[in-house]
C-alpha cells in the first residue's frame, strides 16, 4: 500500500484515477491610478472651459485677427524682427564666443576686458542701450578709420551708418554677446578635465583643440540654453519700438492706434511670437539629438518616430496582435502591459 504526501498548498486530494488538474493561466491587471484619473478630468474640465470661452466670447473678434494675420504691414513688420533676432543672434553669440575664451585666456588682460564687458553689459538695461546707440551721432558726429592715435584714412557721417536697424541691431547684439559668452564659457567648462588633458597630449595647437574636440562636446550644454536665449531675443526685439523701427510690435501698435482694435491686434503679433518660438523650439530638438550622437548609445526618436511607434502600440491594445517588430525596448517596456493573442488565448 502506497502512501501520498500532501503539501498544505493542496486543495483536493490526487488519486490515479482522478483527472490531471488544469491550472488557469495567470491574469494580468493593469494598476490603477485613481489620482491621475482625477487629476485629468480636472485639467480636461479646465481645458474645456478655456476653449469654450475663445468660441463663444465674440470680444476676441477672430475674423479681425484672421484678418490681419496676413495684411501686408504685418508680414513686414514680422520680416522685421526675423532680420533683427538673426543678426542680432549671429553678432551676439560670435562675439560671445570670442568673450568666453579670452575669459579662459591666461592673459590677465584678455581675462579682464572680457569680465569688464560682461559685467557693463549685463548691468545696463537693454532699452537705455538701444537708446545710447540710437544717440551716438550726439557724442560722435563721425566715425573715422585709420591708424589708432595716427592719421585717419575715411570718415563716415555716424547718422548715415548708424540709423534705427543699426542702433537696434548693436543694443540688442551687443547685450547678447555678454549671456552668450557665460553660456559658452559654463558649455567649455563643464567639458570633462580629462578631454582637455587627453586635447594637450595629443599636441595639438591650442586653438585646434578648442575648435575640433572642445566646443563639440561643450554644445550639448550650450545648444538648450542658447536656443532660450535666441527665444528671448525674438521677443525682445518687441522693446526696438521705443527707436520707432518697423518690427512686428510696433506695426501691430501702429494699427490698433488707427482702428482701436487693440485686443485682436495684440493676438495677432501673439500668434506669430508664437510661430517663431515654435520653429526654434524644433529646430532645438533636432540639434540636440545631432550633438548626442557621441554621448548616447541610441539617439532619442524624432516626433515622426514617436507618433509611429505609438500608433503601433495603441493598436495592440485595441487588437491584441504582436507589437511591431521595430519597437525599441524603452517603448516595449512601456507597452507590457499589452495583452498579446496567442493560439492559445484565441481558442478560449
Amino acid at each position: 500500500m502506497s502512501t501520498a504526501f500532501l503539501s498544505k498548498d493542496d486543495t483536493a486530494l490526487v488519486t490515479p484515477d482522478a483527472p490531471p488538474v488544469v491550472h488557469d493561466e495567470p491574469r494580468v491587471y493593469a494598476a490603477r491610478h485613481p489620482a491621475r484619473w482625477v487629476a485629468t478630468a480636472i485639467v480636461a474640465v479646465l481645458v474645456a472651459m478655456i476653449i469654450s470661452s475663445l468660441l463663444t466670447n465674440t470680444k476676441w473678434e477672430w475674423g479681425i485677427v484672421w484678418q490681419y494675420l496676413t495684411w501686408p504691414s504685418v508680414l513686414s513688420g514680422l520680416w522685421g524682427t526675423i532680420r533683427l533676432t538673426a543678426t542680432a543672434a549671429l553678432i551676439g553669440f560670435g562675439l560671445g564666443t570670442v568673450l568666453a575664451l579670452m575669459r579662459l585666456s591666461r592673459s590677465p588682460l584678455l581675462r579682464s576686458v572680457a569680465w569688464t564687458y560682461t559685467w557693463i553689459f549685463r548691468s545696463v538695461p537693454l532699452i537705455l542701450q538701444l537708446l545710447l546707440w540710437y544717440n551716438l551721432a550726439y557724442l560722435y558726429p563721425q566715425l573715422s578709420l585709420g591708424v589708432p592715435f595716427g592719421p585717419s584714412f575715411a570718415s563716415f557721417d555716424t547718422l548715415s551708418v548708424i540709423g534705427k536697424f543699426g542702433a537696434a541691431v548693436l543694443g540688442l547684439g551687443l547685450s547678447q554677446a555678454a549671456y552668450a559668452s557665460e553660456i559658452v564659457r559654463a558649455g567649455i567648462i563643464g567639458v570633462d578635465q580629462g578631454q582637455h588633458e587627453a586635447a594637450a597630449a595629443l599636441g595639438l595647437p591650442r586653438s585646434r583643440q578648442q575648435r575640433r574636440i572642445i566646443l563639440p562636446q561643450a554644445m550639448r550644454t550650450i545648444v538648450p540654453t542658447a536656443v532660450n536665449e535666441i527665444i528671448g531675443l525674438v521677443k525682445g526685439t518687441s522693446v526696438v519700438y521705443v527707436l520707432a523701427y518697423g518690427e512686428l510690435f510696433y506695426i501691430v501698435g501702429v494699427i490698433y492706434g488707427r482702428n482701436l482694435r487693440v485686443v485682436p491686434l495684440l493676438i495677432v503679433a501673439g500668434v506669430w511670437y508664437l510661430v517663431l518660438t515654435t520653429v526654434l523650439t524644433v529646430v532645438q530638438y533636432y540639434l540636440e539629438r545631432h550633438y548626442a550622437k557621441g554621448a548616447l548609445r541610441q539617439l532619442p526618436p524624432t516626433p515622426i518616430q514617436k507618433a509611429r511607434w505609438g500608433a503601433g502600440v495603441t493598436w495592440s491594445r485595441l487588437t491584441g496582435r504582436p507589437l511591431p517588430k521595430d519597437l525599441p525596448p524603452g517603448y516595449a517596456r512601456g507597452a507590457r502591459n499589452v495583452l498579446v493573442r496567442t493560439s492559445r488565448t484565441a481558442a478560449l
